[in-house]
């Protein structure tokens, strides 16, 4: 399963080298894209850019931190495609230049009236140079702006008109402005550094990296600008009852964030203890897969007093293996990915524990991993409910054709075809109580069916990216 994206920025009351702070946070957040990342700098109101295809270490080194310069606003982007391929026009910040000033946006999330929205400005004649919603985001927000006198009541405008999710980060000549959708599908906070700067971010782990302290999440509907006066907060589009996407905890989130008060690796220990409860078995020792499936094994030990054993070792040097195009590159990737430590598993029942299964061949490799090394029985529990519909938000998994529990009938089918002698899911009941008692509510599209909003059709990733068929 693929990340979305992660948005970052700052802003300084004073000048000072902000491209290395939106560097390190996107450092920070460099699991929720790996495909693409750029930086936008804002000097007394003229913006310097730098972004390119691959990963933050490999786009940026000291030259190009040193070309953007100083300033007193700065924003980030790490992508992962959900909507739009690997055009260099979509690698984000989106900068632009109107009559009104310019403008620098950063989105993590999915448009579901992207495409409506954009024929309207075409009509208009509006030219895209992407194939990503983000840039239908910039279009709107610019043909409102040119309405009104402050660009924060010019997303006002335009939030009405946007279905979906997005967490955006936006700057302008003299401010940075953070705005949520009304669902908070996507999570979004900010904090403020010791000498008074204020940074926003997807994940409060990015705050930590750059040394800044969290205050708040930035609530579902909120528009939050930071600039000479302060903050100030537009909270018109709230109070509808938030969305947020339930994988954020079990899978997306750094264990170390804290997202709407609550600490995602304590989400994930709640997990494998639900699992426990729900799904026990009998077996020598519990283990995860790296990295996600690590937080639920240790809650699965603790509720079920099997003890936890480190199962694998990852190589640190390779990326997620669904980066990999093919599946035959999946598949390789897995095995270069993780090892197994033969004496934790060789003649033991094994629980192995995973945060979700999607196609089932990264899950049916890594049993056969384990059964490779001696273990006598394989028990695989999923801190997850089944996926069996699309995500529209972010998460790219746009159809149902590739989804194991669409393809196959039963629980018991699965387990059959990723070799495991047993199977089990989280219940969908569960997977909303991972919060705990903070009273977050969240979307379980995925697992249900049942969205949070209406969708259109034609919602595929690549709806701006379609050839033209001959009659």
């Amino acid at each position: 399963m693929h990340e979305e994206c992660g948005v970052f920025g700052i802003w300084s009351p004073v000048k000072r080298a902000v491209p290395r702070d939106v560097y390190l946070g996107l450092y920070a957040l460099q699991h929720r894209g790996q495909e693409s990342c750029g930086i936008v700098v804002s000097c007394d109101g003229v913006f310097h850019h730098y972004k390119g295809d691959g990963l933050v270490g490999e786009v940026f080194d000291r030259r190009s931190l040193d070309h953007l310069g100083e300033g007193n606003i700065a924003v980030g982007h790490v992508r992962y495609s959900t909507t739009g391929g690997k055009n260099h026009n979509n690698i984000q910040p989106i900068v632009i230049s109107h009559m009104k000033g310019n403008m620098a946006l950063c989105h993590n999330g999915n448009l579901v009236n992207a495409r409506s929205l954009r024929a309207k400005h075409e009509l208009n004649g509006g030219i895209f140079h992407g194939t990503a919603d983000t840039e239908t985001i910039v279009y709107t927000i610019v043909s409102e702006r040119l309405k009104v006198t402050a660009t924060e009541e010019a997303i006002f405008r335009t939030m009405q008109q946007l279905q979906g999710a997005y967490s955006c980060t936006l700057m302008t000549a003299t401010k940075l402005i953070a705005f949520r959708d009304p669902n908070g599908f996507r999570p979004l906070c900010y904090g403020r550094l010791p000498d008074g700067a204020y940074v926003v971010s997807s994940e409060s782990c990015a705050l930590d990296a750059v040394g800044a302290k969290l205050i708040r999440d930035i609530d579902p509907g909120e528009i939050v600008v930071f600039g000479k006066e302060g903050v100030v907060s537009d909270r018109r589009l709230c109070g509808k009852a938030p969305s947020l996407c339930v994988f954020e905890y079990i899978y997306f989130a750094r264990p170390d964030s804290v997202i709407e008060a609550t600490p995602v690796h304590q989400a994930r220990l709640r997990a494998g203890c639900f699992l426990a409860k729900e799904n026990p078995v009998e077996a020598d020792v519990v283990i995860g897969v790296p990295d996600s499936g690590i937080d639920a094994a240790l809650g699965y030990s603790r509720e079920s007093g099997i003890p936890y054993g480190v199962g694998f070792l990852k190589n640190k040097y390779i990326g997620r293996s669904f980066i990999a195009p093919s599946q035959d590159m999946r598949e390789t990737a897995v095995r270069i990915k993780l090892n197994v430590i033969a004496e934790t598993v060789r003649d033991k029942r094994v629980i192995l524990i995973d945060d979700s299964i999607v196609r089932g061949t990264t899950s049916e490799r890594i049993v056969h991993l384990l059964r490779d090394a001696g273990a006598k029985e394989v028990h695989m529990r999923i801190s997850s409910p089944p996926f069996r519909y699309p995500c529209f938000f972010g998460t790219d998994v746009d159809s149902r054709e590739n989804l194991i529990a669409c393809r196959l009938n039963s629980v018991e089918e699965i387990a059959k075809e990723i070799g495991a002698d047993s199977l089990a899911y989280l219940s969908v009941d569960a997977a909303h109580r991972l919060a705990g008692d903070e009273g977050c509510t969240f979307c379980d599209g995925c697992f249900t069916g049942k969205y949070p909003i209406d969708i259109p059709e034609g919602q595929g990733k690549s709806k701006f990216e379609q050839p033209i068929r001959e009659e």
